[in-house]
């Protein structure tokens, strides 16, 4: 059927056309799991959280020996602010996978092209995704995004994944997915059936004070373009900080406060 260049259905179909040459329909070669350097980047880029990473560690050990890993699932639960995210970051390092992130706190919808929207950017049939806030989704009558998501995960369903745009099936069983949540007490019991659960508990002053003399202060000296001899965080400043102005769980306040006296030098 020919149809006028300038018409929205001509430019859909092209887009669509574009979406689908450009996903990953390839299969990968399987990457070796180094457990050494696993560890080494997850020591290098967190402080404390022994127990978290010898858990991911045996988790990264059973899928570096079990050929076939369709299903597996993370759920990381802690506060605001304990890691989540950088966590995420570390483990897809450690796998040297592709590494997306995307939220679906306060999503009505059925998530419409987020998962292939993912792969094509990617790039990859195996990439790391990272959806946060599971235990934020709501519903509505425009569709139910938990069970959206559960179909996703199942790994019975998602070797023949059916996205509503793309309307093709595809492959997604090869994706790593971890899900983050701050509770896991509105996260649907069949969803967590499927999961490995990893808390993150909150840190103690002390453990503050060494996350933001070791990573919170350097990355916050470059953002600012500070030179490490121009600025001195004493211990008993970031000590009144931890007290005083940021006494939750996590560390986002603290590295506000930092931010905050940087930008002010």
């Amino acid at each position: 059927k020919l149809m006028d260049p300038s018409s929205s259905e001509y430019f859909m179909s092209w887009n669509y056309l574009d979406l689908v040459c450009s996903l990953p329909w390839k299969n990968e070669e399987k990457k070796n799991i180094n457990l050494s350097r696993a560890w080494k980047i997850l020591e290098k880029d967190h402080y404390g959280l022994d127990d978290v990473k010898k858990r991911i560690l045996e988790y990264l050990s059973v899928r570096k020996i079990k050929e076939d890993s369709k299903g597996s699932i993370l759920i990381l639960v802690g506060p605001p602010g304990v890691g989540k995210t950088s966590i995420g970051h570390s483990i897809a390092d450690a796998m040297e996978k592709p590494f997306y992130r995307f939220s679906v706190g306060g999503m009505h919808g059925s998530m419409p092209g987020k998962i292939i929207q993912g792969l094509k950017i990617t790039k990859s049939r195996s990439p790391v995704f990272m959806i946060d806030e599971i235990d934020k989704m709501g519903t509505s009558n425009q569709g139910d995004p938990a069970s959206a998501l559960l179909e996703v995960l199942d790994p019975e369903q998602n070797i023949n994944f059916r996205d509503n745009y793309l309307n093709l099936p595809f492959d997604v069983s090869d994706v790593f997915f971890i899900l983050t949540a701050n509770t896991l007490d509105s996260i649907p019991e069949p969803l967590l059936d499927r999961a490995e659960i990893i808390q993150l508990s909150g840190y103690i002053d002390q453990e503050k004070l060494e996350i933001a003399r070791k990573y919170l202060v350097p990355k916050n000296l470059v953002k600012n373009g500070l030179q490490k001899n121009q600025v001195k965080f004493t211990k008993q400043a970031l000590t009144k900080i931890a007290e005083e102005y940021a006494r939750e769980a996590g560390v986002r306040n603290f590295e506000k406060c930092i931010d905050k006296i940087n930008r002010k030098l």
